[in-house]
């Protein structure tokens, strides 16, 4: 195979989450260059505080890519729920997004332990456990 053809998938991965870094700075730069009224409108809005907005952004979009394994993790149809209980999804991402324990959950969905484990540590873990019970029925 030819030098120049050839794909180097690790260089290409750090490439793009390089890329992926480099956007939301950019983001967050912008939101930071924003004056306070307007923030807190789009906050307001959005039906979430100021705080709690800055924090999101701050998270980035990938900031509750955890929801979904989770959902599948329990065997919770996760684009059903979304259909059914859009707000209750939303209010999911938002608590997930702004999550503390990323690594201990990311971890357990690795391990295919998050089932087990989630309830210690996972802020949705009381919304979780309802919808596990109501999926198992």
């Amino acid at each position: 195979m030819n030098a120049q053809h050839e794909t180097y998938p690790t260089v290409e991965f750090l490439i793009d989450r390089f890329a992926d870094w480099l956007k939301h700075r950019r983001e967050l730069n912008e939101v930071r260059q924003m004056n306070r009224t307007d923030f807190d409108a789009i906050a307001r809005d959005l039906r979430v505080s100021p705080d709690d907005l800055d924090q999101l952004v701050q998270a980035g979009p990938h900031g509750a890519d955890e929801l979904p394994k989770m959902l599948k993790a329990l065997g919770i149809d996760g684009e059903g729920l979304a259909r059914t209980e859009p707000l209750m999804v939303r209010d999911m991402q938002r608590v997930c997004a702004m999550c503390r324990d990323k690594a201990q959950c990311d971890a357990d969905l690795a391990d295919g332990t998050a089932a087990e484990h989630y309830r210690s540590y996972c802020s949705n873990a009381s919304t979780l456990e309802v919808l596990d019970r109501t999926a198992k029925h």
